[in-house]
């Protein structure tokens, strides 16, 4: 996962490994608790120290001039009261920040902790020496808004991109809690899926999911494995084919003899599968991280050579040397660069989540506007995942296409097959139907207006001999991969009607869109070559990827990352969590399944691919915040640290605390508006 956090992680992680989302290692949600404890610590101690923070403001003698106060509050003792409260909220506010910069020194990698540590450090010592007699300055208050500002920004940032990934536990849930096993004797008992043995016999009914890998002892059905394999058919199951655990049974009540549990089973192995994509996800270095790096070095070296400067060449006394050196150290760290990231962080997941567009990983999110390529899963992202009519072909002439798809509509009202929904969704109005006959495994017939209306498919044709003149159409279809079935009308052929999976209107708009941004397009489906080539084709992808199994789809990404391209995966099937783990970005259907969605780095709520080319934009707007506010609450310094350094003391200027407070206001507001202008052309 993403390093993109590193600066507020050293400071409240216990073992200082909390990057973005935890990993599954088997107690996901105890780092998820964790993780929510934290950010519950953080505005904890942001409101206590905020609270403290009011009498800090009204005893500081600087604040109390600037308000044309003069002594008026002033009163004895008054600067000690100001020290125990700055003193609480030194170490109960500043903590994270005194823990991160152990925490990074450890690892011989200074950061924002120790810049945030040395500030207010410098700022607290310093401040408590003058209250105890020695001539100088108090910075109390810029010590205390410093912090607040501080945990404020940690605190927003923390729950931007709160939601540890749950993908293992949402595989989990496709499975039942129970199955309904077969005893000795005849009778049926409920049992927990860990007590099922390989060889059990269990009963599962229409509309169940099918508790464990198997094979079909009795019975008839149809199995949705839409969310394990993708393929967007119901499967007809009969006797000795084989069930997937965690699909769901149709319409039949079938038996099946257990063959997989636990470990062995399908579903487990696409966890496993999710877990070591997960787990190799690559790094992305925080900006603001890189910034503050770079800021700590400065901070360091211009307050000691602040301090040498005066002291040994210009031979100045020691309060005026110390005051410009604490004044350096404490301008150097501006509160905008706390809040340069985290503020466009929190404006940009704002504006993303009223358009539907949910980022769970901010570095995958941020990654996502140097895409070079995006590959889509076809089943319910390019197409809609349910079969429709593509097609009517007349081949008698005496009825025209909207008759053939009424009296075909008419006679499929009774089927609950999906190609019969197809026809039936493909006319507003359907007729009645009377003497509805079913012919197994080859179609139905009924009378409809009178006549006898029979919708078969190509083997019934072969079986009964019935020919027709070869059509060109229907051998296009067929090599197109479309399911064909035939409308006799009173013992005549009459046409032919098309089925496939229908094309998403938006999925063309949506290539067209990444073509002009030069980003290459590709599709994965388990379907065969034919059905990819046409739906490639009718999109003009780039290239596609056809019968791929459901564990190595994460293999078909590296291939495409081996390319040395950074790619995308979108997708919304269980089978497609793997590969949206492997990808450098992750974007999952939101229609799809759980197990995609929580395993996605982004989730568009639509089930439209258009989406996927809007987070791109958005990416691409919110990373030139982040740079235009990096640059401010940076270059800011160039200015701020000469002057506070007494660079230009010999023209009479010199840059007080209480002006460099004001600058480090002023700085954040412009950082705080330029957040909140970001916006996202479509």
């Amino acid at each position: 996962m993403s390093d993109q956090h590193n600066h507020s992680q050293h400071a409240h992680s216990n073992n200082g490994d909390h990057q973005g989302h935890d990993k599954h290692d088997g107690h996901g949600e105890d780092h998820g608790n964790h993780h929510v404890q934290m950010v519950a610590d953080f505005r904890k101690r942001f409101w206590i120290s905020l609270a403290l923070t009011v009498p800090i403001l009204i005893l500081s003698p600087m604040i109390q001039n600037f308000l044309g106060l003069g002594e008026s509050l002033r009163f004895t003792g008054d600067l000690f009261i100001s020290f125990l409260f700055s003193t609480v909220v030194f170490f109960y506010g500043g903590w994270p920040f005194l823990k991160g910069l152990y925490d990074e020194l450890s690892k011989k990698n200074p950061g924002m902790m120790t810049l945030i540590a040395l500030a207010i450090s410098v700022a607290y010592f310093y401040s408590s020496v003058v209250v105890f007699g020695v001539s100088g300055k108090i910075f109390f208050w810029e010590l205390a808004t410093l912090i607040d500002i501080m945990l404020l920004g940690h605190w927003i940032e923390m729950k931007s991109v709160m939601g540890a990934s749950r993908a293992l536990e949402e595989l989990a849930k496709l499975m039942p809690s129970e199955a309904h096993k077969l005893m000795e004797d005849g009778s049926v008992q409920d049992v927990p899926l860990n007590q099922l043995n390989t060889g059990d016999r269990v009963l599962i009914k229409p509309g169940e999911k099918i508790p464990a890998d198997g094979k079909v002892l009795e019975g008839q059905t149809s199995v949705n494995e839409a969310m394990i394999t993708g393929e967007s058919k119901p499967v007809s199951k009969k006797e000795n084919t084989k069930v997937i655990g965690g699909s769901i049974n149709g319409e039949g009540s079938i038996t099946i003899s257990v063959e997989k549990t636990g470990k062995d089973s399908f579903l487990s192995q696409v966890i496993d599968l999710v877990q070591q994509a997960q787990e190799s996800k690559s790094k992305t270095q925080d900006l603001a991280n890189r910034a503050a790096f770079w800021l700590t070095i400065i901070a360091i070296v211009s307050g000691s050579v602040t301090m040498f400067v005066w002291l040994a060449i210009v031979h100045q006394d020691f309060a005026f040397a110390l005051e410009r050196t604490v004044t350096v150290m404490v301008i150097t760290c501006p509160h905008a660069l706390g809040l340069a990231i985290p503020l466009v962080v929190a404006v940009s997941t704002a504006i993303s989540a009223r358009n539907g567009l949910l980022i769970r990983d901010r570095a995958a999110f941020e990654a996502s506007r140097n895409l070079q390529a995006i590959i889509f899963d076809k089943t319910g992202t390019l197409t809609e995942g349910k079969f429709g009519v593509t097609d009517t072909v007349i081949l008698d002439g005496k009825l025209g296409e909207s008759k053939l798809l009424a009296y075909a509509a008419a006679v499929e009202q009774n089927s609950e097959h999906p190609i019969a929904k197809g026809i039936m969704n493909s006319v507003e109005k359907l007729i009645k139907v009377t003497d509805f006959k079913s012919i197994p495994g080859k179609g139905a017939k009924g009378k409809v207006e009178g006549k006898e209306v029979m919708v078969v498919s190509p083997g019934y044709l072969r079986e009964n001999n019935i020919e027709f003149q070869q059509n060109g159409k229907i051998d296009k279809l067929n090599a197109q991969g479309k399911t064909v079935v035939f409308v006799l009308v009173d013992g005549e052929l009459q046409g032919a009607i098309a089925l496939a999976d229908i094309i998403r209107p938006e999925s063309k708009k949506a290539i067209a869109r990444l073509k002009e941004m030069g980003i290459q397009t590709m599709m994965l489906t388990g379907d065969n070559r034919q059905v990819a080539e046409y739906v490639a084709k009718e999109l003009g992808l780039d290239d596609y990827f056809a019968e791929v199994l459901p564990n190595e789809k994460a293999d078909k990404v590296k291939e495409v990352q081996s390319r040395g391209l950074i790619v995308a995966m979108t997708g919304d099937g269980v089978n497609d969590a793997p590969a949206l783990a492997q990808a450098d970005v992750g974007i999952a259907i939101g229609a799809g399944t759980d197990v995609a969605v929580e395993t996605a780095d982004i989730v568009l709520v639509r089930s439209n691919p258009e989406d996927a080319v809007d987070i791109i934009a958005l990416a691409k707007a919110t990373y030139r915040k982040m740079v235009q506010n990096l640059v401010w609450a940076t270059g800011y310094n160039a200015f701020a640290i000469p002057l506070a350094a007494g660079a230009l003391s010999v023209y009479g200027i010199i840059l007080n605390p209480a002006m460099g407070a004001v600058l480090m206001s002023l700085s954040t507001v412009i950082v705080a508006v330029n957040a909140r202008i970001l916006k996202v052309k479509k």
